[in-house]
């Protein structure tokens, strides 16, 4: 299309958006406008006013024809031009940066790498940079993560990990600034994989008449590629948890496909998953259930298998590190009546070794038996009546309890250990429990992921319904009901267990909360609705769950579950260590950044809080790096002044590999706590995200600033359009216009028509 408007125009479309019309003729436009009125209002009137043989239509047409052709001739006469400001040769300076990143190095449908691209359009030899060199001072630039000066194409060795364009155009600016800086061409896929504002970058460009001119490099959209693109992995977990990371899967030209995510850890397979690959442009998430044995830091691959005519391979994996801890956690569970619910679920987790589940029970007014005990005077006062008694624990579980047996500042300091504390309540079903127990009206009802009901007159027995329990949608791939394996084993497990019963009418969710059991009725005079079994919601730093059922032991006891069976065991060791998986510790701390390079700063951030979880200033706190290679290195960690409880300390890794970092905290002589972090070191894969050409993003900033974007085949015309585009140093010149092929074209129309209509009309 530009080749045909340039045959007809004379010149390109972009000399006509940076030029401005004019008219050469010496003679004045009022006077020849003059005469061409007095000589053309009478040949037309001729025609208009003519009497014969031709029709009012016939003396309009020709009329008309005549009109134009005379309009044209006198805008022929008036030698219209464009008037053009052009840089002055060898006056000016052009930045030319070339994208250094390691997606330069994809190989296109053609099977040439953008790279080799770039070096054979910016050939020192080739046309493009012999035309700019007749015109500009060439500067080159590289850039990846930052941009820095070459000595030519020769110094490029595509190797970046990241893009960081708009930080290029700055640097760029600011590496030529004080002399007369013409443009900037930009040679590059367009693949900035920061989360920088282009905008600010463009901003002093714009600002200061600099337009920047790219050139794409690369397919626009890839035919065949599978890419995995998010992993929801935990930054901890407890040694032997069950957890589910939701695998974000995006692919292309393998719809239907049967692939495989096959999970690593440092190298060992733990898990695999069969998906179907979904169509293009629709992300598949599967969700993929696995367990981590090893404490300590664990680097984690997830992987899709290439697929045939796959071309970038990098993408298709992604690794994150996942902090193991082998280490005894503690869950008060406070039951306000003898059931056999205690004992079965007591019994459910009294070998897992990373549990420790404190009883506290109520015998009798006062009396209180304990189990599970660190020392005899743990709770010898009965349920804790301060935050340091009560923060003490990651979990609490409250059972058939009324909620007149606690004081108004026991159920705020409850409501407390969840917002504050960031610690997990769990209520169970029973006859003292949530509606039936009183809680409504009293702090914990915010807190409770359910809508607690009014109580009624009815007796329990008269409430009492027994439920089939199964997962909800939400539920099916949680790790709380993964109670066989996989989802599809485990709904048929759900399907076999008996029914339970509860007396608690619970069938409302708070807006936020998610269900993960749902009971359907099955028997019992109470009201018919389905019932919430297993609910839960975060409320503050921490969550609340609501576990509406009083017999889940039956899915152990009753007849018709087999001796052999271990759903009940499963799903309440399941469903205490996940209550437990997100608990924070007084002290706390993490990088950054999860994954870095080499030679990149690091920030380690620290969070100091003490037994009450009140934030502590002026503590003194330490890390201790170590090495791939088990070196230690002691960092000290500063207050950071503006953020009560916030500390910070910077280090630089300088070899590849997991770096394990201690943090200990303490003021005086009392130790406030310890925490402990990872962090991998290794060359980035963001190159390799999404591996086609960002058009839209290179079209954005020539088009903010300016300045034009081109494909290699129409770089050519790039020394032409600088030359009348760019700033710096300029002249005025003027092109010619009445020349244009156009113009005679349309005059030879004008003539060919009227002969034409003349004929057929049978006019002489």
């Amino acid at each position: 299309m530009t080749g045909l408007f340039e045959f007809l125009f004379k010149y390109r479309p972009v000399l006509f958006q940076e030029g401005e019309l004019t008219f050469l003729s010496t003679w004045p436009l009022t006077l020849v406008a003059l005469a061409a009125v007095v000589l053309g209002v009478p040949a037309v009137l001729s025609y208009v006013m003519a009497r014969g043989r031709s029709s009012r239509t016939d003396r309009w047409v020709l009329g008309t024809l005549r009109a134009a052709l005379l309009l044209v001739l006198f805008l022929m006469v008036m030698q219209p031009a464009l008037v053009l400001t052009s840089i002055v040769p060898q006056r000016n300076f052009l930045a030319v940066l070339v994208d250094d990143s390691r997606s330069m190095t994809i190989d296109d449908r053609d099977g040439t790498s953008r790279a080799d691209k770039a070096l054979e359009l910016l050939d020192p030899e080739g046309d493009l940079i012999t035309a700019l060199d007749e015109g500009f001072a060439i500067r080159y630039f590289r850039f990846s993560a930052a941009a820095s000066r070459a000595g030519g194409v020769g110094e490029l060795g595509f190797d970046g990990s990241r893009t960081r364009l708009g930080s290029a155009l700055t640097q760029a600016r600011d590496g030529l600034q004080g002399v007369p800086l013409s443009a900037i061409v930009v040679v590059s896929d367009g693949g900035d994989n920061t989360e920088e504002t282009i905008g600010e970058a463009l901003l002093p460009l714009r600002a200061a008449s600099v337009p920047v001119f790219t050139v794409g490099l690369g397919d626009e959209a890839m035919d065949a590629d599978v890419q995995v693109s998010r992993a929801d992995v935990p930054a901890t977990s407890l040694a032997g948890n069950s957890m589910i990371i939701n695998v974000v899967v995006d692919a292309r030209g393998y719809r239907g496909r049967i692939a495989q995510i096959v999970v690593e850890d440092m190298g060992r397979i733990v898990t695999t998953e069969e998906i179907t690959l979904p169509d293009d442009g629709q992300p598949l998430v599967a969700p993929v259930a696995m367990t981590l044995e090893n404490p300590g830091a664990r680097e984690l691959t997830i992987r899709v298998a290439a697929q045939p005519d796959e071309r970038v391979l990098e993408n298709n994996a992604l690794r994150a590190v996942v902090q193991v801890r082998d280490r005894t956690e503690k869950i008060l569970y406070f039951e306000g009546e003898p059931r056999h619910e205690v004992a079965f679920m007591l019994r459910a987790v009294k070998d897992d070794e990373n549990l420790q589940v404190v009883l506290l029970q109520r015998t009798a007014e006062n009396k209180f038996f304990r189990r599970n005990l660190d020392d005899a005077l743990e709770l010898l006062a009965g349920f804790p009546t301060t935050r340091d008694e009560l923060y003490r624990y990651r979990a609490l579980i409250l059972g058939s309890v009324e909620a007149s047996f606690f004081t108004h500042d026991q159920l705020e300091m409850i409501a407390d250990f969840v917002s504050e504390r960031g610690g997990t309540l769990l209520m169970l079903g029973g006859r003292r429990a949530l509606a039936d127990g009183g809680y409504k009206g009293t702090p914990l009802e915010d807190v409770l992921p359910v809508v607690i009901p009014e109580p009624t007159a009815a007796t329990p027995t008269e409430r009492l319904v027994f439920v089939k329990v199964a997962p909800t949608p939400a539920g099916v791939n949680h790790p709380v009901t993964r109670i066989d394996g996989s989802a599809e084993n485990s709904a048929e497990r759900w399907d076999t267990l008996p029914a339970v019963s509860t007396t608690n009418l619970i069938t409302e969710l708070k807006p936020g909360a998610t269900e993960l059991l749902r009971g359907s009725v099955v028997a019992g005079a109470g009201d018919p609705a389905d019932r919430v079994v297993l609910a839960f919601q975060r409320y503050g730093k921490g969550r609340a769950l609501v576990l509406g059922v009083q017999d889940t032991w039956l899915w152990q006891m009753d007849a018709t579950v087999p001796i052999e069976d271990q759903s009940h065991e499963t799903f309440w060791q399941q469903l205490l260590r996940w209550v437990v998986t997100e608990t924070p510790d007084p002290v706390e701390a993490a990088p950054d950044r999860a994954s870095v390079e080499a030679g990149e700063p690091v920030t380690l951030e620290a969070t100091v809080l003490d037994a009450g979880f009140v934030e502590v200033n002026g503590a003194a706190v330490n890390a201790q790096v170590t090495t791939p290679i088990g070196d230690v290195h002691e960092v000290p960690m500063e207050w950071s002044v503006s953020e009560d409880g916030k500390y910070t300390a910077s280090f630089t890794p300088e070899m590849d590999g997991i770096y394990e970092v201690s943090v200990e905290a303490g003021r005086d002589t009392t130790s406030l706590g310890t925490a402990a972090t990872s962090l991998r070191v290794a060359p980035g894969i963001e190159e390799f995200r999404d591996p086609y050409q960002r058009r839209s993003l290179l079209e954005r900033v020539a088009d903010e600033t300016g300045g034009r974007y081109y494909t290699p085949e129409s770089a050519d015309e790039l020394p032409e359009d600088l030359r009348f585009t760019g700033g710096g140093v300029t002249v005025t010149e003027e092109r010619d216009l009445w020349d244009m092929p156009i113009l005679f074209l349309f005059l030879a129309g004008v003539l060919g028509a009227e002969w034409a209509y003349r004929r057929k009309r049978g006019m002489a």
